[in-house]
């Protein structure tokens, strides 16, 4: 570049300095300040579309949260750094809103709910994001009234928990004890029998298991339902239906629908569940048996069948 003259004398431009440059490990200092920088920035820019201060504060933690994160999974610390980030993500959009305030349970029974609700651990006020669906369904399932669930999450503030549920089908008595029992036969712990004074009664081992066979067939005959105190299992292998009045009704270990039928017919007939029998023996499907009670009057001839009538024998074929 040629000399520039200014009175007189002779001077040389000096060449315009060059910027230093920035050594690389430099660099990521320099964007970590950018990128903190840019925090208030995307608080603000957030808040300029209508956003809360508290949700535009979760929005800025949750993006730096996920730079935090892929600046060091590659050395290994991922899987503690993501649940702190995770739990403190969740108390940030709690403040937000994003916390339990409501809970609803469908497909209960008012005595499941309570029962439901208590398993699920679940408080109100506490941190939507923070709750593991998976754990919360197992606790809900352990739950004798619950034979399945699903839970789902309704951001910003709802957990909803769907059950089927196992309908009370009797009490079961064994060994001095009374419990609640579905059509399965599975016990439900939570259930009290004495709340359920209207389910029918079941007693002896195994009865549970084998009651989802027999009650509906006593259901269907709603005059025997009427008189009947208990089931009682037999060895077993067969039922005994005792009656209110002291009566036995002796089933056959198989066919017992055929011998209810032939019950419900002599019954129509004759009005035998009336007249005050001590025993009523069907297991034999060529003949009825049947014992009037002891110091009992001989019923009339035209009540019963014609081989019983005046008899006080033990058993006499009907």
């Amino acid at each position: 570049m040629p000399a520039v003259v200014r009175g007189g004398s002779y001077y040389h431009a000096k060449p315009r300095p060059k910027a230093p440059k920035t050594s690389t490990a430099s660099r990521p200092r320099q964007q970590s300040r950018a990128r903190v920088a840019s925090g208030p920035a995307k608080i603000r820019a957030a808040q300029s579309i209508g956003l809360k201060p508290g949700a535009a504060l979760a929005i800025a933690s949750a993006i730096a949260a996920f730079s935090l994160i892929v600046a060091i999974v590659a050395g290994g610390r991922l899987p503690k750094v993501a649940s702190a980030v995770g739990h403190g993500l969740g108390g940030e959009l709690a403040l937000a809103g994003f916390k339990i305030s409501s809970v609803s349970v469908e497909g209960a029974s008012p005595q499941a709910k309570a029962d439901i609700l208590k398993a699920s651990g679940l408080k109100r006020g506490q941190p939507i994001l923070d709750v593991d669906l998976g754990a919360l369904r197992g606790r809900v399932e352990q739950v004798g009234w619950v034979k399945s669930a699903k839970v789902v999450r309704l951001l910003p503030d709802t957990l909803v928990i769907s059950v089927s549920e196992r309908s009370a089908a009797a009490v079961w008595q064994h060994n001095g004890r009374a419990t609640v029992v579905d059509s399965a036969g599975q016990v439900i712990p939570e259930a009290d029998p004495g709340r359920f004074p209207d389910l029918p009664l079941v007693v002896g081992e195994g009865a549970n298991d084998a009651a989802g066979d027999i009650l509906p067939l006593v259901r269907a005959r709603p005059r025997l339902l009427a008189r009947m105190e208990a089931l009682v299992r037999v060895d077993g292998r067969r039922w005994d239906v005792r009656l209110k009045d002291g009566g036995l009704i002796q089933l056959p270990a198989l066919n017992e629908d055929s011998a209810l039928i032939q019950l419900d017919q002599l019954d129509q007939q004759q009005q035998i569940l009336t007249l005050g029998f001590e025993r009523i023996d069907l297991r034999d499907p060529e003949m009825v048996a049947v014992r009037p009670k002891a110091g009992a009057a001989p019923p009339p001839q035209a009540a019963v069948p014609q081989q019983a009538a005046g008899s006080h024998e033990p058993d006499k074929p009907a």
